[in-house]
């Protein structure tokens, strides 16, 4: 991270002073919640809190945050984190932390029942978790309560200072015409006193969770098939003899099953625990289910060996069902309108917990949605980007919701009897093969974007065939020039709104040389998008990265556009330059597939999605896709 840019920084530098505009409207308003905002994110999961988190980097759009809740959440729900996730968060700059406090999945075991005696079950495999060179962060578990905190403490640590207002819940939107007012969303809240407050609004992010009052007030609906399976989950301390430290799927002999994955802090582990069709008629009665006898159905299933719980944490019962809406934002097909109302979560999709995908896939809907609103908000884009993020992640969430499916009805299906295959079930090597051969989805890396406004048609992929347009950037290492420290790639993607730039050289430079001349110049396409008195790299951030060593090049020869004046002292920002780290592993251009001869751009989303792949001397493509996605500066 670089600080010190507009003068010493005592103590934390993730701690940003507040910033003049932001300190102007706490004065004008005083405390309580105002009657106008830009952007008013209703509820706190980890879908919200993302958007809310990118938001917070921009302290001139008046961003509020509110949650039903009487406090932040403490205990229980989703878990799972993958490592597109952890990605994310060092996007954030909070993986370093989660890295050192949440559990480690490193290999998933099988457990299936013993042929011999059906009563008692044995492993009958185990699998590396994630596949080699998917990506340098692991898949972690860690409690969704922690990773709310680290979205709260960045927060907090913006330069907006952004808080939560708690004890407000939604009663009601409504949403003018556009024309009508500049800030067209009125929001209803109801205070933990049972007073209505009216809050009005440019944009209104619904992250109030599956039974979403955003939702159900712009008359979206959740729609898809519950399983008419139930299972009770628990996080507990337990006392047993079962190998608890790996992550494990268990079929047991009297057709349940168990997945059980080992949390954070060395001891406490989550029981995700088969009860059973859920009789006709049942009407929730299932979800009464007294902890005990969930416990006595997981003593069941692991037989030989012994469970109890020294004390159980939280616990739940849960049908499982898979719901998505048509559609992510209020604005109906046929319509053109600027999208006011955007949902993100589980208030657009649901998802069962078994592939971890549920908090997972909120958190990159957040992603996708919060530089959007800030490039809208801010003049860099034009309202219409907004239609992308529904276009965008709604047809993600289905394809994922599609594969839940199949992956939850597999676990559920309990283990085949070869003496009564009458009776349906999976084989334990075809759970196991299933499993292998989605990993990258579980990984949370199947995601890819088709073309469109944000996203190019890959003519050029095969200067960069690692960097397929449309996936997620998928980092390598690399050492900077400026002072030598090896890296990854990556890592320099902050989640600040900013594109990303990465220019591969050619192997004689030349074209490199004439890309970074363009850049440096008053007819640079970035020049164009860049306000005045903003930072050269405030909008899209230039990279270099060289076939030479790092002991071949002169930090003080770079070129001008690797070498911007930025901060109110004009101080030249030395660490745009990067060269193949050859000690780490193969070099970055062999890894990712660069043409070495021709080189590459790979032009990068916010989000860190690659956009588009050109060669380093298609300065007219180049300019024209910035131009579709982007909106030049005044005058």
């Amino acid at each position: 991270m670089q600080f010190h840019t507009d003068g010493y920084v005592i103590g934390d530098p993730d701690l940003q002073p507040l910033d003049p505009r932001a300190a102007a409207r706490a004065a004008a308003r005083g405390p309580g919640l105002p009657e106008e905002v830009d952007v008013l994110v209703v509820g706190t999961g980890p879908a919200g809190l993302t958007v809310a988190a990118q938001l917070s980097r921009f302290p001139g759009i008046d961003t509020r945050v509110v949650e039903r809740r009487s406090g932040p959440l403490t205990h229980g729900q989703a878990d799972g984190i993958a490592v597109r996730s952890v990605e994310m968060f060092d996007a954030f700059g909070f993986s370093h932390k989660i890295l050192r406090e949440a559990y480690w999945v490193n290999e998933t075991t099988f457990w299936s029942p013993d042929p011999r005696d059906r009563s008692r079950i044995v492993r009958t495999g185990r699998v590396q978790d994630t596949e080699d060179g998917l990506s340098e962060f692991p898949h972690l578990i860690v409690n969704q309560a922690r990773i709310n905190d680290y979205f709260l403490d960045v927060m907090r640590g913006s330069p907006s200072h952004l808080e939560v207002d708690y004890g407000w819940e939604c009663v009601d939107v409504e949403v003018e015409a556009d024309g009508e007012s500049d800030r067209p969303v009125r929001v209803t809240l109801r205070g933990a006193d049972g007073a209505e407050r009216a809050v009005r609004a440019k944009y209104v992010v619904g992250a109030d969770g599956a039974r979403s009052a955003v939702r159900a007030a712009i008359g979206r609906e959740l729609r898809g098939e519950a399983a008419n399976h139930a299972w009770g989950v628990m996080d507990m301390l337990p006392i047993t003899d079962f190998p608890i430290r790996l992550k494990s799927a268990i079929q047991g002999g009297n057709g349940r099953n168990i997945l059980l994955i080992p949390r954070e802090g060395g001891h406490l582990i989550r029981l995700y625990v088969d009860l059973g069709e859920v009789p006709e008629g049942d009407d929730g009665a299932i979800r009464a289910t007294p902890v005990e006898d969930v416990l006595r159905v997981a003593q069941e299933v692991l037989r030989p060996y012994t469970l109890e719980a020294a004390d159980i944490a939280w616990s739940s019962i849960y049908e499982v069902g898979q719901r998505l809406v048509d559609k992510f934002d209020d604005v109906p097909d046929d319509d053109a309108r600027t999208p006011r109302v955007l949902l993100v979560g589980d208030a657009c999709h649901t998802h069962s917990a078994k592939a971890g995908q549920g908090m997972n896939v909120g958190m990159q809907d957040g992603f996708n949605l919060g530089w959007k609103l800030a490039a809208v908000l801010e003049g860099r884009a034009a309202p219409a980007l907004l239609h992308t993020y529904s276009d965008e992640r709604q047809r993600i969430a289905q394809i994922l919701i599609d594969f839940d499916k199949e992956w939850s009805a597999m676990v559920a299906a309990g283990a085949r009897d070869p003496e009564h295959p009458e009776r349906g079930g999976v084989d334990p090597e075809e759970l196991q093969a299933y499993f292998v051969r989605m990993q990258r989805y579980t990984a949370g890396l199947g995601t890819h974007y088709p073309a469109g406004a944000l996203i190019g048609d890959g003519a050029h992929q095969a200067l960069a065939t690692g960097f397929p347009v449309g996936m997620r950037f998928h980092s390598a290492p690399v050492v900077r020039v400026c002072d030598a420290k090896a890296m990854e790639l990556g890592h320099v993607h902050e989640a600040d709104g900013a594109w990303r730039l990465y220019a591969f050289a050619d192997r004689s430079e030349a074209r490199f040389d004439a890309l970074m001349e363009l850049l440096a110049s008053p007819a640079s396409p970035v020049a164009r998008l860049t306000p005045a008195g903003a930072d050269p790299d405030a909008v899209v951030d230039v990279r270099g990265v060289y076939q030479r060593g790092h002991r071949e090049i002169e930090p003080g020869d770079l070129p001008a556009a690797l070498l911007p004046r930025v901060g109110r002292f004009g101080l030249r920002d030395y660490e745009k330059a990067f060269s193949p780290d050859l000690k780490r592993g193969p070099d970055v251009f062999d890894e990712r597939g660069i043409d070495r001869e021709r080189g590459a751009i790979v032009l990068v989303r916010p989000d860190q999605y690659v956009a588009e792949v050109l060669p380093l001397d298609a300065h007219d493509e180049l300019t024209a896709f910035l131009g579709r996605a982007l909106l030049p500066v005044a005058g």
